[in-house]
């Protein structure tokens, strides 16, 4: 790393303020620069002390969190971490994302123990990776209009080629997906599968917006529902999504599980990827978009070795360029395609 990247920590708590200058401190890769109370006194740090990154509590006085994001990003784009609790702010962290936040990371509710400095990796984590963002790419996303009922697609003549969509997203992924998902039509000819990494308390919410602005319908993936076209199934935070053949049936359906307990995230893009692949063959569609890491990369694999195929998101269009180049550096990549044209590609093999 060339330099120290900068940090603004935003919190009304002078408790948190001083347990994130400690938490942040840890890393010899970065300078906490400043702290604020609330949001008015951000805005007028953010512009003397120009900092690299900012951790963005959603709950304050005078100017919340929302508020610091409204304004700022209108004036000039930021990177932005949030750092919230779950009960009190799920929705205003879904609106943060589509106001340009990169991320998040989740406080856990016994503020006042250390409990607070169990999230001191993944802080760290994600502010570095927040540093390393285009500051570009986190202009607030286009209000998209979803497609009409009318809206359809004819499959390529000749046949369609693939059966399963699986998808795979992380840091970036709830402003991606509000581009891709309300260009796919009502009348999806299959079914779709994603991996979205969210903390426990969004993936509910974050699918009922999604779906509200889709003709796709979105929801969050029960155990034991029957894949169905035009349906995209988002897994559920803290489970593996699997999918295996009903064992009377023999019809592919959903199934939620703890295990593998080893993997980085829960749900893991892996275990979805590999269960797809185990099932459709070489019928899967699978799809690696921006984020950190390399969660994705062995379940392309599982998907090339059964004569599937695998899209990754172009650099150009990625918050983060860390999953789906890790997919494209192992030589698994069938195509590298930008965002604005996943869905005609998507469109083009169903």
């Amino acid at each position: 790393m060339d330099k120290l990247i900068k940090v603004l920590v935003v919190d009304d708590s002078a408790y948190i303020r001083k347990v994130m200058k400690k938490m942040l401190s840890r890393s010899p890769f970065i300078e906490i620069v400043g702290a604020a109370s609330d949001g008015e006194e951000a805005l007028e740090l953010v512009e003397k002390l120009n900092p690299d990154v900012v951790t963005l509590d959603m709950v304050m006085p005078h100017l919340d969190g929302l508020g610091f994001l409204r304004r700022q990003m209108a004036k000039q784009p930021l990177r932005v971490v949030i750092v919230s609790i779950t009960s009190e702010s799920s929705e205003r962290v879904l609106e943060a994302l589509e106001l340009g936040a990169i991320d998040f990371v989740r406080k856990p509710t016994s503020l006042a123990t250390d409990k607070i400095l169990e999230i001191t990796d993944e802080l760290i984590a994600k502010v570095k990776a927040a540093a390393a963002v285009n500051i570009s790419h986190l202009m607030p996303m286009p209000k998209i209009e979803k497609l009409p009922p009318t809206a359809s697609y004819s499959a390529v003549t000749g046949g369609r080629r693939i059966d399963m969509v699986v998808l795979g997203i992380s840091t970036g992924g709830p402003q991606a997906l509000r581009t891709l998902i309300p260009q796919l039509p009502a009348n999806f000819p299959i079914p779709m599968a994603m991996v979205l990494h969210m903390p426990v308390g969004y993936t509910k919410m974050y699918a009922e917006k999604l779906n509200d602005i889709s003709a796709l319908q979105v929801v969050e993936a029960q155990a034991g529902e029957e894949l169905r076209p035009g349906v995209a199934f988002l897994a559920p935070a803290g489970k593996h999504l699997k999918i295996v053949r009903h064992p009377t049936s023999g019809v592919p359906i959903t199934q939620l599980d703890l295990s593998p307990s080893n993997t980085p995230h829960r749900p893991s893009v892996d275990v979805l990827f590999q269960s797809a692949s185990e099932v459709y063959l070489n019928r899967v569609l699978g799809i690696v978009m921006t984020g950190m890491g390399c969660d994705g990369k062995q379940g392309a694999a599982w998907i090339k070795s059964q004569g599937g195929v695998i899209f990754t998101e172009a650099e150009e269009s990625c918050v983060v360029y860390g999953m789906p180049l890790s997919v494209y550096e192992a030589g698994l990549s069938d195509k590298v395609v930008h965002l604005n044209q996943m869905s005609q590609q998507i469109m083009n093999l169903v």
